[in-house]
């Protein structure tokens, strides 16, 4: 694994225009930087992180089992009580997935760790899926890379593939994300996702969250009235549960996805109960949750001098870094600015040191698509919480 200065193609600025990639600045500091781009080797990418992944995602559903099946697990990762019956029958039935994304620290010479798995509302979809790609086809035709080079990126293909696997062909599927195209971050995953199920052989069709309605009979509508009976949302069921329409969810006969049990797996609460279950695993940090610490324990006294040393705490919800602090020898050491989740219970979890290449801190973004891992984006930042102003970087494989 290196960085790799120059690797920026003359005209992606007008090549990012042509493709609708309108955010690859935000608030006025670069997003999609191509100044530099990372390296693989094939080993590293399938033994350190497409096998690893995919394993890590039964692990995850192995944990979510367990906490679908405990109330107080339910409690702890702060799932409405209202709900749990909701939560816990859509993985009884088997609800089908269809994406999500891995955090992991990784340097390229250990086992790559895992920091959290958003596995709910993943974006960066477009960047990872598409841009990336085509940055690599136009390196390898102008001759910057070799003719043998190749990227960790089968995410496109793979969603389509997985759509016709959920879905009839010619089924209609609603993709809806919060504020439409003024919210274009958002607005590009929803899009590049129903670009995805179209090609899967289904019609999709695009609607602002914020017009779904409810009709007499039940059913989730769109802004034209429209029966929504499989819906792609862009919303966190953490916050989907706790909204005015969540009594409605399970009698609406919609399927949705992410569906209902991804608000276990996508909770950071899940990473002290993979610890609970994998404890020692190569690629887990111990972690406990913090209203445990007190309590002590056996497992607890043998992380204990590494937590003492070094952690994280992360409330159980959380997006973009916020809330999040290291604590290092008792002291904190960084804290994000974002406040907006302080009020949640937290998890606790060893600090895992992130490779620092010429000043930047990389955090691997891998894809997996129903249960295998299929793709890879990659984030840096300057800081050590990787924040909504972190710069995507595209990656090859380069052997």
């Amino acid at each position: 694994m290196r960085r790799m200065e120059g690797m920026a193609r003359p005209d992606w600025r007008e090549k990012a225009r042509d493709a609708g990639f309108h955010f690859h600045e935000m608030h006025d500091a670069p997003y999609w930087d191509e100044t530099s781009a990372y390296a693989f080797t094939l080993a590293q990418i399938e033994e350190d992180i497409e096998d690893p992944c995919t394993e890590l995602h039964e692990m995850c559903r192995a944990a979510a089992e367990k906490v679908a099946a405990s109330q107080e697990l339910m409690e702890r990762l702060c799932i409405p009580e209202a709900h749990r019956d909701l939560v816990a029958g859509s993985l009884a039935a088997g609800d089908p997935e269809l994406y999500g994304r891995f955090d992991l620290a990784y340097d390229g010479t250990g086992p790559a760790k895992l920091l959290e798995y958003n596995a709910d509302t993943p974006t960066s979809l477009f960047e990872a899926g598409s841009f990336q790609w085509s940055w690599l086809e136009d390196q390898i035709a102008a001759g910057v890379l070799p003719e043998g080079a190749d990227q960790f990126n089968a995410i496109h293909e793979r969603l389509a593939g997985r759509f016709a696997e959920i879905f009839a062909a010619g089924t209609d599927v609603h993709f809806a994300s919060v504020g439409g195209e003024d919210n274009l971050e958002d607005y590009a995953t929803a899009e590049a996702m129903g670009w995805a199920a179209r090609e899967g052989g289904m019609v999709p069709q695009y609607t602002k969250l914020e017009e779904i309605g409810l009709s007499d009979r039940g059913q989730f509508t769109d802004g034209e009235s429209r029966v929504i009976g499989a819906l792609f949302k862009l919303y966190p069921w953490e916050d989907m549960l706790r909204d005015e329409f969540a009594d409605a969810i399970a009698g609406s006969g919609c399927l949705i996805l992410e569906p209902p049990w991804k608000a276990i797996v996508s909770n950071k609460g899940l990473l002290a109960v993979l610890w609970e279950m994998f404890e020692g695993h190569p690629n887990l940090l111990p972690a406990f949750f913090e209203a445990d610490m007190d309590a002590g324990g056996a497992a607890l006294d043998r992380a204990f001098a590494q937590l003492d040393r070094a952690h994280v705490r992360k409330p159980v919800f959380s997006r973009e870094g916020a809330s999040i602090e290291i604590r290092e020898n008792g002291e904190i050491t960084e804290r994000a600015a974002d406040r907006s989740y302080d009020a949640h219970p937290r998890i606790v979890q060893a600090l895992h040191p992130l490779p620092v290449f010429d000043g930047f801190h990389p955090v691997l973004g891998a894809w997996v698509v129903g249960r295998e891992c299929v793709g890879l984006g990659i984030r840096e930042d300057q800081a050590r919480i990787t924040q909504d102003l972190s710069r995507f970087k595209p990656h090859c494989i380069l052997d």
